[in-house]
């Protein structure tokens, strides 16, 4: 689980990095998950609001950036 004050201190390129990883790291949990039932199915819902964080966090910065110019 990403901390939001934690994703706030990536870099935008490290998030885009790690929003790439986690993209995939969710497609197999799914992928395990509908061939045998995970241990915790919970993880796949951690999982999703992580990505969530980090696209809301990546968002607000592109828009920072055309506010800026």
């Amino acid at each position: 689980i990403m901390k939001q004050e934690v994703i706030k201190e990536l870099s935008k390129a490290d998030i885009v990095e790690r929003l790439e990883e986690e993209r995939k790291h969710l497609t197999k949990l799914k992928l395990n998950h509908a061939v045998s039932p995970l241990e915790n199915p919970h993880d796949i819902s951690t999982n999703r609001k992580t990505i969530a964080r980090l696209e809301t966090e990546l968002r607000s910065r592109i828009i920072a950036e055309t506010n800026n110019k």
